[in-house]
């Protein structure tokens, strides 16, 4: 009798542990084929390595031009590869351009080759022939046999250590390389130096700095064996240097311990039994050598590859598990998934001890807060960390702190632009640092120093000697003459500046407030009424000759057309359709965005705009547009925000390696699909109000950091039925297609009734 009553009760419990094992939804492959630009390998959430397979060697330049096929390798990785050169402990997610790829590892066998050789004939070097039916990747795991040598190499990662396991046949000339050399958008002169310590026959210590898009960048690294090597050496493969003081007294190619130079690969010998495992663990810092070493000793103090990989996936479980859904098997990789890539980043930057190299190149200690990089800020202003202030709360509210230690850092007194590693690459257009801290402060998530935040928002939007804000300011616009995104940069600027007044009249700047919403209506200065777009405009206010309404090129904006952009004035919707001539022909714009055809000519010289992205003229691979399918909400027609953003989940994300349209830009693409596969999204982030749209999942459950829960149910959901019928919050019937951030916080349950025709009353 007990044992049955035992097994009764342990039956829920069994059940309620397959629940919430959600890592076995998540499919890094996802994005690896085309343009998603994501990585497979191993990462745990917001880690600082992301230990994963490079599939090519392309560099940056070619004959003094930049080469366009290295494109296709921002995240290191592309399915359609056939050969894997090695393992890199940095990489980015999804972005439409690069760096990083640090210290490339490769266990071989056999002669010892230190050039990558070419991906036509992978005897011609160190890299190898390798096949995705012997593949595997997993949250924090990934898994490869190197055909050539046949090896099998395992990964898996802490947030600042890679772990690596790599099983040998009987040799004795097993071999693992160490690339020094490599990098992603590399090229000839991106090592600026390279310094490396063999402490001893199994621990190797040292740093390379690199000037690419982080134009000055150190990284550390502290790299340990499970098993002495026998033998090491090094090749510098750099240009003859004109000076090398008396360092020729040695030679520096065999067992020698103090090595430096700019293009350095190391190799270190081992004798194997055949399925041998010689393991290896690399942990990285921005500080020194001895940080990454406390990194490697704390994190990952034993052996245990698989009690580490355990680990990464009991971290991941962890974080997946703040949302649980009833959806298809397919929805659950798509949604878990999309979940996964939104939490590669930002990324931890930060030794165990708390210290950090700063913008201003010194060591400074994060006291009080987690301090973070890789702020693609122009791609995951728009949803990302509008997410975050829902699941992430507390971590969004570090990643403004963040900012703020970037803001006091720099001497140029701005907030960042796109940051990584100690630097502002400055990459893409607008201040959309201030949007984020807007959110923030409206959604009452301030872990932070409010005031300061705003002064430093109000500091940063008027330094008036970049990208055209002196003129902004002046004129209302950018003029075409001063800057070739001046029509979509004033665009941006004025949406920035309205969450800036947003956040003034939360903490009760009247001045401020007043200055700025002033500004946030100079969109109006660029909108063309002879045309009905909007439109670059020349210095004496004339508007810009030769417009083409259908091209990304030449037109005053950046990645993207006209026809997208003219409805990028997410702060006032009803003064777009006002300017448009009302509700019903703001609607049928609307209409003729997502069905008219948009022929390749147009975005030919726009790489980060592809035929996958594309539905009728609407971009969705690429992020200006993300919100206007909820536009139709503002003019009247929410069935038709429906329809759309139905037709949108299923053209552009499923589970497969080309799954996603576009690249996934460090989580806002797939925070996308969050936001709308749960029914609603931000239109603009520094409004507490949330568009709603048409929920493609039966039920999700959000588990908050307040310790409230927030239920999503779709009743009668499916393919067909994509309408919503009614909407009930908490049991009470919405009058307007919106819910605000108070409701989510609150918790409560928001019932959708969907139907397969759409409510047009």
């Amino acid at each position: 009798m007990k044992k049955r009553f035992l097994l009764l009760w342990m039956l829920p419990l069994s059940l309620f542990a397959q629940q919430k094992n959600v890592v076995q939804y998540v499919n890094p492959l996802i994005g690896t084929q085309r343009m998603g630009h994501t990585f497979p390998g191993a990462a745990v959430p917001f880690g600082m390595v992301q230990l994963s397979p490079d599939t090519d060697t392309l560099p940056y330049e070619m004959n003094g031009k930049y080469n366009p096929d290295v494109y296709k390798y921002c995240a290191g990785y592309q399915y359609d590869d056939k050969t894997i050169v090695g393992f890199s402990h940095t990489h980015f997610s999804g972005t439409g351009h690069s760096d990083l790829g640090d210290f490339l590892v490769m266990p071989t066998a056999g002669a010892l080759q230190l050039n990558p050789g070419v991906a036509t004939d992978t005897k011609t070097g160190f890299r190898s022939a390798f096949s995705h039916a012997n593949e595997k990747a997993e949250a924090g795991y990934y898994k490869v046999k190197l055909d050539d040598d046949n090896i099998t190499a395992e990964l898996t990662a802490t947030t600042r250590t890679g772990f690596h396991q790599y099983t040998f046949p009987k040799t004795n000339d097993a071999h693992i390389i160490l690339d020094l050399m490599h990098g992603i958008y590399n090229y000839e002169d991106k090592n600026v130096w390279t310094f490396v310590r063999v402490e001893n026959d199994t621990l190797v210590t040292g740093y390379r700095q690199t000037a690419g898009w982080a134009r000055t960048r150190t990284v550390y690294f502290a790299m340990t064996f499970s098993k002495p090597f026998k033998e090491y050496g090094c090749k510098d493969f750099g240009k003859k240097q004109v000076y090398r003081g008396f360092w020729g007294k040695f030679n520096q190619t065999k067992n020698f311990p103090d090595l430096a130079g700019r293009q350095l690969r190391m190799f270190f010998n081992f004798n194997t039994e055949e399925g041998e495992k010689i393991k290896m663990k690399m942990a990285l810092s921005s500080v020194s050598t001895e940080g990454a070493l406390l990194n490697l000793r704390t994190e990952a103090p034993n052996w245990d590859f698989e009690q580490t990989k355990a680990a990464a996936q009991a971290a991941w479980n962890n974080e997946l598990a703040k949302i649980s859904i009833e959806a298809s098997e397919a929805e659950k990789q798509n949604f878990y998934t999309a979940l996964y890539h939104a939490f590669l980043g930002p990324t931890v930057y930060m030794d165990v001890d708390r210290k950090y190299k700063g913008l201003d190149q010194n060591i400074h200690t994060a006291a009080n807060f987690t301090n973070y990089t890789t702020f693609s800020l122009w791609d995951t202003y728009r949803a990302l960390h509008p997410f975050f202030n829902i699941i992430q709360p507390a971590r969004n509210g570090d990643m403004v702190n963040s900012m703020l230690a970037h803001y006091d850092q720099s001497v140029l007194k701005m907030l960042p632009i796109w940051s990584h590693y100690n630097n502002d690459n400055w990459c893409m257009s607008g201040y959309h640092s201030v949007s984020v801290i807007a959110d923030a402060i409206i959604k009452g998530n301030t872990s932070f120093d409010a005031v300061h935040a705003l002064d430093a928002c109000v500091t940063t939007a008027s330094h008036s000697n970049y990208e055209g804000i002196g003129s902004y300011v002046e004129k209302g616009f950018i003029p075409a003459e001063k800057l070739g995104t001046s029509a979509s940069t004033t665009l941006e600027y004025a949406y920035d500046d309205w969450s800036i007044a947003q956040a003034a009249k939360k903490l009760g700047r009247t001045d401020i407030y007043e200055a700025f919403s002033k500004r946030a209506g100079n969109y109006k200065n660029i909108f063309d009424p002879s045309v009905g777009f909007m439109r670059a405009r020349n210095e004496d206010g004339s508007f810009k000759n030769n417009f083409d309404a259908l091209s990304t090129n030449g037109q005053g904006f950046i990645e993207g057309n006209t026809w997208n952009y003219s409805f990028f004035v997410p702060q006032d919707p009803e003064g777009l359709i006002n300017l448009m001539g009302g509700k019903k022909k703001f609607s049928a714009r609307l209409d003729s965005l997502f069905t008219m055809y948009l022929p390749d000519k147009y975005f030919a010289e726009t790489e980060d705009i592809t035929r996958d992205g594309i539905i009728g003229t609407y971009i969705h691979g690429n992020e200006p547009a993300h919100h206007v399918a909820y536009l139709y909400n503002f003019a009247g027609q929410p069935w038709k925000t429906q329809e759309r953003i139905r037709m949108i989940l299923k053209h552009q994300y499923k589970p497969a390696p080309d799954g996603l349209g576009g690249n996934d830009d460090c989580g806002q693409m797939s925070a996308w699909y969050l936001f709308s596969t749960l029914g609603f999204y931000p239109v603009a982030p520094g409004a507490t109000v949330y568009q709603l749209g048409s929920p493609a999942i039966n039920k999700a459950v959000l588990q908050l950091e307040n310790k409230n829960s927030f239920t999503v149910e779709a009743i009668n959901q499916s393919d067909k039925n994509v309408y919503v019928q009614k909407v009930l919050l908490n049991g009470k019937q919405l009058e307007q297609p919106t819910i605000t951030h108070e409701d989510i916080m609150k918790g409560g349950t928001l019932t959708f009734y969907m139907t397969d025709k759409p409510k047009k009353q």
